[in-house]
């Protein structure tokens, strides 16, 4: 245990250097880093909302309004079905979250021996949908437990990465964004004061559809009750210039092209005013060109969130795959939009359940106090080694020094972000890290009372003390794993600084303080062991 090969000295000192290097950048302003050379380390610990201060939302995936969208789809689905089987049906709705519909004459559909062909013509529609026919011909179809929770865990992991397209597009810096619970997510701006503009850009759902205007009706007639069935009666988007509210438009129900298919939004400009160019992908090119080209001269209307944005006419067919979306934008509001269109449409509105903004005076208060509380803790672990075992004790004084500058550098290289339980996961670590240290070195006084020769001592101690380090820290290692996979936020934060000290405390204490050690044998040859 006391020999030291020539490889392994180098490894050591050169991971101590690595430490030392990497850990700097977090001593320097930020500005001051951006105009250093770019082969410098630059990588810095992130600080996390308490500490930095910033905005933290919870946000609930409205998963009902979502499936009520997805089986109003499937009543579109079942009436064409319906149509062409040549079955007469009525009443067919969306009802308790189920579609509804009662077939006409169902005792001849019966006689004939046609409940086969009804069935599978609802199995068709969807797989998932189970389809109850009564006595009387009333269909429901709704879909199963399984298929429910399948589709609800997809529509918040798919929410969940739309948010997140979302606010890296902003610019935000170590967002976090995680599931809370079931159905709810969490996110965490640092840096973020007025989180208004970024909830506007969360919240919105920004679902694209493009459909075509009804000219055979007025909106006066079809507010006084003359809306044509497969018709829908949708508010224009305000003006967001004017500050004024838009008309109102017919529209039809179906959905030439979905944006979906949307793979680009830029915000531009087009005769000095702001605009919104798009671009399709091959499918949605080839939809958009046959719906152009089949209705040219009538008004095509451009639905976002159940608001007309657009209706503009159609003057030719667009067979390029791309178009540009004019209305009453602002450079901010065709920005916002693009950046929706880019990011995708959520699969189910948000709910906003918290909101809470963390001031940065508050962070620097923590900041201020934690690092207060770390500089005190190991000044008095630096003061208890020094006073118990002398220049044993500087030893691993010098080997907290390096422990701590390695913990930050891989910190800054993992991007990790650093919050107030982080701050005490350091602080418990130092003391860790001289307990390894205090471990040894009784073992070492034990040999020596025991009779054993200095060297002896030397070597028992590092050897016998080995085993109960690496069961202690083995056992830190598992609760901090522990920690990690079963908590959320703070706790993880916790549990990483916790987990990452515990390793680079058995590197310095058992490694570091070792070499130093017999670096001290080696040059001096001491007569006795100042324990």
């Amino acid at each position: 245990m006391l020999h030291f090969a020539t490889w392994s000295k180098i490894v050591i000192l050169l991971a101590c250097l690595f430490g030392v290097v990497f850990s700097i950048p977090n001593l320097v302003p930020a500005a001051t880093l951006a105009s250093l050379p770019r082969w410098l380390p630059k990588h810095q610990v992130n600080l996390g909302l308490d500490l930095r201060g910033g905005s933290h939302l919870l946000l609930e995936v409205d998963y009902g309004k979502a499936l009520h969208d997805l089986l109003e789809n499937e009543v579109d689905n079942a009436r064409t079905a319906l149509r062409k089987a040549d079955l007469g049906y009525t009443g067919l709705d969306v009802k308790n979250d189920a579609v509804v519909v009662q077939l006409r004459d169902y005792d001849k559909v019966r006689q004939a021996g046609r409940q086969g062909e009804v069935d599978k013509l609802f199995h068709d529609l969807d797989p998932e949908l189970v389809s109850t026919v009564s006595d009387t011909g009333l269909v429901t179809l709704r879909y199963g437990d399984t298929a429910l929770t399948a589709r609800r865990r997809a529509a918040v992991d798919q929410s969940i990465e739309i948010v997140r397209r979302r606010i890296d597009e902003t610019g935000t810096r170590e967002p976090t964004i995680e599931r809370e619970g079931q159905d709810r997510i969490l996110v965490q701006l640092p840096g973020i004061d007025n989180p208004e503009h970024v909830k506007g850009i969360i919240g919105q759902t920004a679902k694209m559809t493009f459909q075509l205007v009804d000219t055979t009706t007025s909106p006066d007639e079809a507010q006084h009750g003359h809306l044509p069935p497969g018709d829908v009666l949708l508010p224009g988007a305000p003006d967001s210039r004017r500050a004024t509210q838009g008309g109102f438009y017919v529209v039809q129900k179906r959905v030439m092209v979905s944006g979906d298919a949307l793979v680009d939004a830029q915000p531009t400009f087009q005769n000095n005013d702001p605009v919104v160019s798009f671009k399709f992908d091959a499918r949605g090119g080839r939809l958009f060109a046959d719906a152009t080209e089949k209705n040219v001269g009538k008004p095509f209307a451009i639905v976002l969130d159940g608001k007309v944005i657009s209706a503009p006419v159609i003057r030719e067919a667009i067979l390029g795959g791309s178009g540009i979306i004019s209305g009453s934008f602002t450079v901010q509001s065709a920005t916002d939009l693009a950046l929706l269109l880019r990011a995708g449409a959520l699969p189910a509105p948000l709910i906003f359940l918290e909101e809470r903004t963390v001031g940065p005076g508050l962070g620097a208060d923590s900041i201020k106090a934690g690092t207060t509380a770390c500089f005190v803790g190991v000044g008095l672990v630096i003061v208890f080694m020094v006073v118990f075992y002398g220049l044993f004790g500087i030893f691993a004084d010098v080997a907290l020094f390096f422990n701590l500058a390695i913990m930050l550098a891989t910190l800054s290289l993992l991007g990790a972000t650093l919050t107030l339980p982080g701050i005490a996961g350091i602080a418990l670590t130092m003391g860790m890290a001289v307990d390894a240290n205090v471990l040894i070195y009784e073992r070492i006084r034990e040999e020596l009372r025991s009779g054993r020769s200095m060297l002896s001592s030397l070597d028992a101690g590092f050897k016998r003390a080995f085993g109960t380090i690496v069961d202690s820290h083995v056992t830190t290692l598992v609760a901090g794993a522990l920690l990690f996979s079963l908590g959320s936020g703070p706790v993880k934060g916790f549990a990483v600084t916790l987990s990452i000290g515990v390793l680079t405390s058995l590197f310095s204490a058992i490694l570091v303080t070792r070499l130093q050690i017999v670096s001290w044998l080696q040059r001096f040859r001491p007569k006795a062991i100042p324990l």
